[in-house]
C-alpha cells in the first residue's frame, strides 16, 4: 500500500506519542512540499504555569521537515532529523500551530548537493503560532541527506 499524504498524517496524529502529547497533524500537501501541525494545549500538554511545555513544542516540530524532504527525494536517499534548536518567545496557551514548507526548487538543490553520496545537511525554519496570529516560538531543524551507496555505486 503506498503512502499517502492522508495516510501519513492520519498515521502520525494516531501515532501514540502525538496522540497523548495532544499534537495532531492537519494534512501534508499532495505534493509533499507543506505540512501543517497542531499542538492543543490541556492539562497533559502544559507546564507548571499553565502555558505549553517546550518538550510538547519541541516535538510537535520533530519529524515534519525530513518526512517533506523524504517524500520528495525518493527511496535513492538516507534523510533523517539531525539537530534542533527553539526560541521560545511568549507563552503559548490554547491551539499552537506549525506550518512547514520545503519547495520543490530546494530539495533540487539538495539533490544535487548529495549526488555522488555527499552529505547534506541543512537547516529548515519555521514559527509556531497561537490562533490569534501570534508568534509563540520560532524552531530551525537540521535535515541530513546522503545518497544511499547502493545508488552511488550503480552510478559509478
Amino acid at each position: 500500500m503506498r503512502m499517502t499524504p492522508r495516510r501519513l498524517a492520519l498515521g502520525m496524529s494516531l501515532w501514540i506519542p502525538n496522540l497523548f502529547s495532544g499534537i495532531r497533524v492537519r494534512g501534508f500537501s499532495e505534493d509533499w512540499t507543506r505540512a501543517t501541525v497542531e499542538l492543543h494545549v490541556n492539562l497533559f500538554t502544559r507546564n507548571y504555569v499553565k502555558t505549553a511545555f517546550g518538550g510538547s513544542m519541541q516535538a510537535m516540530t520533530d519529524p515534519y521537515f525530513f518526512m517533506l524532504v523524504m517524500h520528495q527525494l525518493g527511496r535513492d536517499y538516507v534523510v533523517w532529523d539531525t539537530r534542533g534548536e527553539i526560541e521560545f518567545l511568549k507563552p503559548g496557551r490554547g491551539v499552537l500551530t506549525a506550518r512547514f514548507e520545503v519547495p520543490k526548487e530546494r530539495v533540487a538543490a539538495i539533490r544535487a548537493r548529495a549526488e555522488g553520496g555527499a552529505k547534506v545537511l541543512e537547516w529548515f525554519e519555521t514559527e509556531i503560532t497561537d490562533r490569534s496570529g501570534d508568534v509563540v516560538a520560532r524552531v530551525r531543524r537540521e535535515v541530513y541527506v546522503r545518497e544511499k551507496k547502493r545508488v552511488t555505486a550503480a552510478k559509478a
